[in-house]
């Protein structure tokens, strides 16, 4: 089973830029799928990354496309979401969350919300 924890997030300005971090632990981090999605008051649940286990294949919405960048540090068991010009629509309560999809999808990246694991969330204000 794996435990995510993530931080990060705060209040800023319109075009502002946040990094969100997410630790793990349990489970083997590198067999996971890592994803971000976000959780606006009134609004379905929104998958903004996902990160694959081989070879760093990546997914955004065309939301966040071009703003948003995920990467992974498999060797701390920490991946990342940097988010750049910030817009009020991006305010949310952001979770990252993890799947196995299996070595032969180990390729593949999958949009969240329907993953395995998640975290706590960390809440993420823009102002305008």
């Amino acid at each position: 089973q794996v435990h995510l924890v993530e931080s990060g997030g705060g209040l800023v300005q319109a075009g502002g830029s946040l990094r969100l971090s997410c630790a793990a632990s349990g489970g083997s981090f590198d067999s996971y799928n890592i994803g971000w999605y976000r959780r606006a008051p009134g609004k379905e649940r929104e998958g903004v990354s996902c990160i694959s286990t081989r070879d760093d294949v990546t997914k955004y919405p065309d939301s966040v496309k071009g703003r948003f960048t995920i990467f992974r540090d498999n060797a701390n068991h920490t991946v990342y979401l940097q988010m750049n010009n910030l817009a009020p629509e991006d305010t949310a309560i952001y979770y990252c969350a993890a799947k196995n999809f299996g070595p032969l999808l180990s390729k593949v990246c999958v949009l969240p919300p329907y993953y395995d694991y998640w975290g706590q969330g960390t809440q993420v204000t823009v102002s305008s």
